[in-house]
């Protein structure tokens, strides 16, 4: 029979096992984000983690939520113009890269 100690144990493990289940889950957002803003920008998947954490530290929104912003544009359009601005000028401080296996720019 578990004591109280016991009791105390399995709920903090249950906390934890909730905390690393939402960390998966924020991780995904905040990946196919990226993954969006690496299209959107042609620039490195580096640099849209820093695009991204670029646009929460100026919009002070934080970063999971920036992701689900652009993940809700990607589905519908719609995105609010404090984040669009702050993306389009992260975007063009990163500037884009060249495309793996395309001919240089002249």
């Amino acid at each position: 029979m578990p004591t109280d100690g016991g009791s105390d144990r399995i709920f903090a493990l249950q906390e934890e096992v909730q905390q690393l289940k939402e960390a998966v889950v924020s991780h995904a957002v905040v990946d196919q984000a990226i993954g969006m803003v690496v299209a959107l920008g042609r620039i490195s998947p580096d640099q849209g983690w820093a695009v991204l954490k670029e646009v929460s530290q100026h919009t002070n929104i934080k970063l999971r939520n920036v992701a689900e912003l652009i993940l809700v544009w990607g589905r519908t359009g719609v995105m609010p113009e404090e984040i669009r601005a702050a993306l389009e000028d992260a975007l063009d401080r990163a500037g884009p890269t060249q495309i793996p296996g395309s001919p240089p720019e002249t």
